[in-house]
């Protein structure tokens, strides 16, 4: 799957996850549409999603938008995806927060787009959809601007 021009807000997820770097986005031929879009295509646990659920409930679009952030469950969703991923969803809230939305996702296109081939490089396993090139994190972080 390439990356496209500009990515759609519906694809940043209340946790602050890029769901278009996800791998069940980036691999699938139907690809998931997004935390916030239908259940359609999405692994058993977005759909089951506590953090979600809870945004819900609350009325509020994102979690960093609640008196109570981080929560419980956001800091250790924060810390996971920290030690596995090396990447940070609270940095993502604070970003979209204080830049917004269509900056935060344009810094988001450019850093997870392979500069081999345009497709898009999954946050989970660093390797562009398109041409499977693992992309190594110091290379990746010279993409990010």
């Amino acid at each position: 799957m390439k990356m496209p021009q500009a990515i759609d807000p519906i694809m940043f997820a209340p946790c602050g996850m890029n769901c278009m770097v996800c791998y069940k986005h980036c691999y699938h031929k139907k690809p998931c549409a997004g935390c916030l879009a239908s259940d359609q295509g999405k692994p058993e646990h977005c759909r089951k999603c506590q953090i979600k659920d809870c945004r819900s409930a609350r009325g509020l679009d994102y979690c960093y938008q609640c008196p109570d952030y981080p929560c419980k469950p956001i800091k250790a969703l924060e810390k996971s995806y920290s030690t596995r991923y090396h990447a940070s969803l609270m940095e993502n809230s604070r970003s979209v927060g204080t830049l917004g939305m269509e900056v935060f996702l344009e810094q988001q296109r450019k850093r997870y787009t392979c500069p081999a081939c345009g497709g898009i490089i999954s946050i989970h396993d660093a390797q562009c959809s398109e041409c499977q090139m693992k992309i190594q994190e110091d290379t990746q972080n010279a993409y990010k601007r």
